[in-house]
């Protein structure tokens, strides 16, 4: 892989953010370009995580470097530090990829693999939403993010639904269990289950979106 620049000192990148804002057009334009080089390694490294979902390294690098510079432009110095901002903004560029690319399959599913780990463990695209960060806002927002999907659970699914999802992904703090065992013990077929399980998805899938959490 490409070998990047260092990034800047915090005295240093003050000094560009500051010019960002207040210097002339010339200067504008080139610390933009220093702060977008200098955090490119931020890049590279969030694109990592993935690496094994069926996109070139180089694609995923140029998307969350879109990413890199919309937390430039839009970065409030008062607000933080410009690399816990950047982290988010290139996490939700690559997301949102992944997103569009999911739109076009007909299997909808936050737990549908999307890849594989470098442990060879299948990932999925809510495995990379709840990846635990090491930024207290982050870890936050995450937290957010489970609360509302078991407030969907609880309220948004049949009971039915409810109880094959908690059974399916272990979510009642049990083991996952196959489409088949859960057929078993509800007294219905295993393409059954598998029809409500993707129903019962769709429906989460959709009342994590319309809240924007995604």
């Amino acid at each position: 892989m490409k070998t990047f620049s260092q990034p800047l000192s915090a005295k240093d990148e003050a000094v560009y953010l500051g010019r960002l804002k207040t210097g002339s057009e010339r200067e504008r334009g080139e610390a933009k370009g220093i702060l977008v080089e200098r955090n490119l390694r931020l890049v590279a490294h969030i694109a990592r995580k993935y690496q094994n979902v069926d996109e070139d390294m180089e694609d995923l690098i140029s998307i969350g470097t879109i990413g890199l510079i919309k937390a430039i432009d839009s970065f409030d110095a008062g607000k933080g530090k410009l690399s816990t901002y950047a982290s988010r903004c290139i996490d939700n560029e690559l997301l949102m990829l992944l997103r569009a690319k999911k739109k076009t399959s007909r299997e909808v599913s936050l737990y549908e693999p999307i890849g594989t780990d470098r442990e060879g463990n299948e990932i999925s695209l809510l495995d990379v939403i709840e990846q635990e960060q090491m930024d207290v806002v982050d870890r936050m927002e995450v937290e957010a993010k489970l609360y509302r999907l078991k407030d969907l659970i609880d309220n948004r699914l049949s009971d039915r639904e409810r109880k094959i999802i908690m059974l399916r992904y272990g979510l009642a703090g049990g083991r996952e269990i196959t489409q088949r065992e859960i057929g078993h013990r509800m007294g219905i077929s295993r393409s059954y289950v598998s029809r409500i399980e993707k129903r019962a998805l769709e429906k989460l899938k959709e009342g994590y979106e319309a809240f924007g959490l995604t």
